[in-house]
């Protein structure tokens, strides 16, 4: 199917495809267990010699449909659903990464992430650098090492929505013999698709646009089947040596391009279960139907409301790709040529305490711990979302103090304009 239509279509028709008499839309199978008439059909299953549903920590058809379709989305060979975006990033690494094991990073990422990767995952013995996306080939190179084993970068950093460079990213992570991931939460698979500009594995929060109501928390991780984890074996013996947890199986070689997925889910998920429910992935099915309308109207609200922002003199500054003052337009026109995505990053004349006094005065615009949903909404990431990082870490990750983060819905734009224009006043 994923090469048969165009994403428009995938939105609605991917991932469930009922039979003669089966429900017309995809179906929550609401079940922790699945009934079989044998043990030795249940054995099968255990040891990962017929494919089916057991234990839906491990498989579950609701979640299955939905992954299916993202990975359609993608373009990609298979998916896992998690039950958070950050759950996602993490499997991600896991995946491929243990005890000893080191990776290189974007440095401008989502404070969470930047958090999960500088502290927590350090705390397992995994250590990460994280460099400058706009540093040069030969800088990001100096950051290898010989354990190094991923690049990791955001298509649009969150919140300080720097546009990656993917191509040179994809590049230096093949030439040093490792995948790179790229979490595409903000373009969303409508706007860019990482796996033509040569990433290897893409990572979502379904939290964001892609649920788009706000219903659901959730995460994936999509596999393009490109990557050749046998080229570098020695780099990654948890794909392509026996895992004893399985009698001996070797992912690459009884799975092929489906390895990294299946070794996620029969391992990871196994052993951490950060699954969805399949509640949640429904509610997320219903998101993805309509994210090609939506994606279309969060990006031309935000390029009204960017091009305001811009003519405001209370204004100090305004930071979005579409433009054609940004730093980073000529990249957006490269890779996101039908736009980026809703959110806009800005600050006002009188730094920190202008710009809470102006998101207080906000009314139809919300204060929320959220972005990218089909309402307006806006954040003080300094205050609120980064508040545990060091002002010295906040510029690490390109986050100025005074930056107010700000998600565009899919409201009237006129009516989002009159909004901020009577807080600036106010």
């Amino acid at each position: 199917m994923a090469n048969q239509f165009k994403p428009e279509t995938l939105c609605v028709q991917a991932g469930w495809s009922p039979k003669k008499g089966d429900p017309r839309i995809l179906p929550i199978y609401q079940s922790t267990t699945f009934k079989y008439d044998t043990s030795e059909q249940m054995a099968r299953l255990f040891d990962l010699e017929d494919s089916g549903y057991f234990y839906t920590r491990l498989q579950n058809p609701t979640n299955d449909a939905v992954a299916a379709k993202i990975a359609a989305l993608e373009g990609g060979v298979a998916a896992m659903l998690t039950s958070s975006g950050q759950a996602a990033n993490f499997y991600a690494l896991f995946n491929i990464c243990q005890a000893g094991d080191h990776f290189v990073c974007s440095s401008a990422i989502y404070g969470g992430t930047f958090n999960l990767f500088g502290v927590t995952m350090k705390k397992l013995g995994i250590d990460v650098t994280f460099v400058s996306p706009d540093a040069s080939d030969d800088e990001i190179i100096a950051a290898f090492l010989p354990n190094t084993k991923a690049l990791f970068g955001e298509t649009i950093s969150n919140p300080s929505l720097e546009v990656l460079d993917i191509e040179k990213f994809a590049r230096i992570a093949h030439s040093q013999g490792v995948p790179l991931i790229i979490d595409n939460t903000f373009p969303t698979p409508i706007n860019c698709r990482p796996f033509e500009w040569g990433a290897d594995i893409v990572v979502h929060s379904t939290t964001k646009y892609m649920d788009g109501h706000a219903a659901a928390v959730g995460g994936c991780i999509v596999d393009s089947g490109n990557f050749d984890w046998n080229k570098y074996a020695e780099k990654f013996p948890g794909l392509c040596t026996p895992d004893e947890s399985y009698h001996g199986l070797t992912y690459t070689e009884s799975f092929g391009k489906m390895a990294y997925i299946t070794k996620a889910t029969a391992q990871l998920m196994r052993d951490l279960g950060s699954v969805p429910s399949p509640q949640n992935s429904f509610l997320l099915n219903l998101g993805l139907e309509t994210l090609h309308l939506r994606m279309r109207q969060h990006c031309s609200n935000a390029q009204k409301v960017a091009e305001y922002l811009e003519s405001c003199e209370e204004v100090s500054w305004v930071n979005y790709c579409g433009l054609p003052s940004n730093k980073y337009y000529a990249l957006a026109q490269k890779y996101l040529p039908n736009g980026s995505c809703g959110v806009i990053s800005f600050g006002l004349n009188g730094g920190r305490d202008t710009s809470i006094r102006f998101m207080d005065a906000l009314k139809m615009v919300a204060i929320v711990t959220h972005v990218a949903d089909a309402r307006t909404c806006v954040l003080h990431p300094a205050s609120h979302t980064h508040r545990q990082l060091s002002d010295e870490q906040l510029i690490e990750a390109g986050v100025r103090p005074d930056l107010i983060r700000l998600s565009v819905g899919i409201e009237n734009a006129d009516d989002i304009i009159d909004d901020i224009a009577q807080a600036l006043k106010a």
